[in-house]
């Protein structure tokens, strides 16, 4: 955690929980980190991960490009000063007026996986640069992101064939899965990747580009190799698959850019055991999946946990959030432990909490309100 961040804790006692503070500094530092790893790739944000204005403003002056999955993303991103040339409209589902407008602001570059999909660009918005989107299993990820978008790599290939016959510039994307920490997983991506290129050239494409999506981590409970090591997997699966090169590379960061950059602090509400004879206390924070912390869904993404009592004796717990529903429980069968001093009032703080919370957050789920945000 940064100095900053542990300075305005530090200095907040008084603020209402639960909150989430972020260190600026902190995303710039982790652009620049990831230039370094992978200095051939264009970097655009994925803005759903944090689309604070003090992040995007940070981003853009740093030489960031964004991307964006709607119409009012778009707007942030313009309004933080972004040229429109540096957006990618990266949802493969999008309304047709949601196409239109993005055109009308000057977006060129469009993520599509279905036929009818790349008919609404070529209408909405002709000339543009299509990306098409390859399913990837994600296998190796904590939050995979396979089953909702992409297409077959034969798919893909026809795709590009068609973007040829439209006279439009035409690449392929793909991701690996968000927290990805397999690091051969780009390897195992660009293969089949290399191999739709090559069909598609048969048919008369010609694709300049490819997006390696995101899926660098975030620093949470179980440990993953550095960016370096990232950058090292991920240059050296390009040179392999793709070793005459290729015109342009993308990588669309969201958690690894913020994540780190920020906590979340939530207070104790409630320590109980179910019976005298039972081992596991249920700790009820004020912060639950309704308020930011929807990714412990399947309690896919296991955050660090810092409490006023750290290193004195644990025991088992399960952690819930405030709100009068079943589903509102963070972790049950992960084997976390906390103090046996911890009591009510107590403050636990979530590392790593910079990503994919206020925008998880709901607007006032039995009348709690959205998680407060704050920018250092």
């Amino acid at each position: 955690m940064s100095a900053k961040l542990d300075a305005f804790l530090r200095e907040s006692q008084a603020l209402p929980t639960p909150f989430v503070v972020v260190d600026v500094d902190v995303v710039e530092e982790r652009y620049h980190r990831l230039v370094e790893a992978i200095p051939s790739a264009r970097v655009f944000y994925a803005v759903k991960a944090n689309p604070a204005p003090q992040i995007l403003e940070r981003l853009v002056a740093v030489g960031s490009a964004f991307d964006v999955a709607s119409p009012a993303e778009i707007d942030m991103v313009l309004a933080a000063g972004a040229d429109p040339s540096s957006i990618s409209y990266g949802n493969t589902i999008k309304k047709r007026r949601d196409v239109a407008y993005a055109a009308s602001c000057g977006v060129t570059r469009y993520t599509v996986d279905a036929e009818a999909e790349l008919e609404k660009v070529a209408a909405m918005a002709p000339g543009a640069s299509v990306c098409v989107r390859l399913r990837h299993e994600c296998g190796g990820a904590d939050w995979p992101l396979s089953r909702k978008f992409g297409c077959a790599a034969p798919e893909v290939s026809r795709l590009l064939a068609l973007c040829a016959d439209a006279g439009m510039e035409h690449g392929v994307s793909f991701h690996v899965g968000s927290q990805q920490r397999d690091l051969g997983a780009w390897d195992e991506a660009l293969e089949v990747v290399a191999g739709a290129f090559e069909r598609a050239i048969q048919l008369g494409a010609r694709p300049s580009f490819v997006n390696l999506g995101g899926g660098f981590p975030g620093s949470y409970r179980e440990q993953s190799p550095s960016i370096a090591d990232y950058g090292t997997a991920v240059r050296t699966a390009m040179r392999r698959w793709f070793p005459e090169g290729i015109a342009e590379v993308m990588v669309e960061p969201g958690r690894y850019l913020v994540a780190d950059a920020g906590v979340l602090r939530s207070e104790v509400v409630l320590v109980s055991r179910r019976s005298v004879e039972d081992q596991e206390r249920w700790v009820y924070l004020d912060c639950g999946k309704f308020h930011g912390l929807a990714e412990t869904m399947d309690e896919a993404i296991r955050y660090r946990l810092r409490t006023p009592h750290d290193g004195g004796p644990t025991g088992p717990v399960a952690i819930a959030g405030p709100t009068c529903d079943s589903a509102d429980v963070l972790y049950e069968k992960s084997a976390y432990e906390l103090p046996l001093d911890l009591a009510e009032g107590d403050m636990v703080d979530l590392l790593a909490a910079g990503a994919y919370t206020t925008t998880y957050s709901s607007i006032g789920f039995n009348g709690f309100p959205p998680l407060a945000e704050h920018y250092v």
